[in-house]
């Protein structure tokens, strides 16, 4: 099944955007039967609010202790009612734990759930009868009870913008698109871009190597190909360059030893300044100059 790869992309992103705001877990065990949720997050008072700032919609549901649910296709009710029933059995282990501490358990201490579904129908949110809190939250975020602490977030309603762009990426077809084309837009420093695009790239390498794809996987293939391709290139140009510094470290190395014998802790030190210069500009000076001199001009 192609939903694998779409699975471990997924939890994979949300730690990589939520572990600069707290504790993230994946695939964690909850008891009663063994059952496992996809990403586990429990936020950390102390760490900084600008992450949560700049990954917009998704920083604010890690404002409090949260379950993430992620499915590549739409939710089904029967997929919908056993996230609940995970969040409930959560909800019972805690409780049970607050009696044990002899801690009174307060209602905004028990983690929401966050189901993101790239689709979801009218149909669906009616039987759960959730609505959208138009003066708190954006469209797209469909709410059941209070008491329920679950909200369906229904990725391809989400406005285009650069709020929602870090759960838009985790929606399917156009929506996906649009956003991957966002991310690539992005500066280069973005402290989550280049993250975010390795997971991708990963991504793109399992689904290669699948034997059942779809045709909107085939083109996530391709929409990921050259950037992909550009990624290799990047990767061997550093390979080359580094190997290059790796060459007139040696060349630098033989020559201080040719030099003075043996390399002690001053001359290893003028070495990093002397792989700024061009090559025949370090070899003139390493024969040139007596051990004094270099270590006046190059030492610390």
């Amino acid at each position: 099944m192609t939903r694998f790869p779409h699975d471990q992309f997924a939890k994979d992103y949300l730690k990589e955007l939520l572990t600069p705001l707290g504790t993230v877990e994946t695939s964690r065990d909850v008891t009663s039967e063994v059952r496992e949720i996809d990403v586990w997050f429990a936020p950390n008072p102390s760490k900084s609010t600008r992450s949560r700032q700049i990954i917009g919609l998704l920083g604010r549901f890690a404002a409090t202790p949260s379950v993430f649910e992620p499915f590549r296709n739409a939710a089904t009710p029967s997929q919908i009612r056993s996230c609940i029933s995970k969040l409930f059995d959560i909800h019972a282990g805690l409780q049970r734990q607050a009696n044990r501490d002899n801690s009174p358990m307060k209602e905004d201490d028990l983690p929401w759930l966050w189901i993101f579904s790239p689709t979801a129908s009218a149909t669906t949110l009616d039987g759960f009868r959730a609505i959208v809190d138009e003066e708190n939250w954006l469209p797209g975020v469909y709410f059941l009870g209070k008491y329920l602490k679950t909200a369906i977030v229904a990725i391809h309603q989400l406005p285009r913008t650069e709020e929602t762009l870090w759960l838009r990426i985790l929606g399917k077809g156009r929506v996906q698109k649009q956003a991957i084309d966002e991310l690539i837009e992005l500066p280069e420093n973005h402290p989550f871009r280049s993250n975010a695009l390795e997971l991708l790239y990963n991504l793109r390498i399992n689904l290669e190597a699948s034997q059942d794809l779809d045709e909107e996987d085939r083109e996530l293939i391709m929409e990921l190909s050259p950037l992909y391709l550009q990624r290799l290139e990047e990767a061997k140009q550093e390979g080359e360059q580094e190997g290059v510094r790796r060459e007139r470290r040696a060349t630098i190395e033989n020559l201080l030893k040719l030099r003075f014998g043996s390399l002690d802790e001053q001359l290893s030190a003028i070495i990093e300044p002397l792989l700024e210069l061009p090559p025949e500009e370090f070899t003139f000076l390493l024969l040139q100059l007596s051990r004094e001199e270099l270590l006046a001009r190059f030492g610390r």
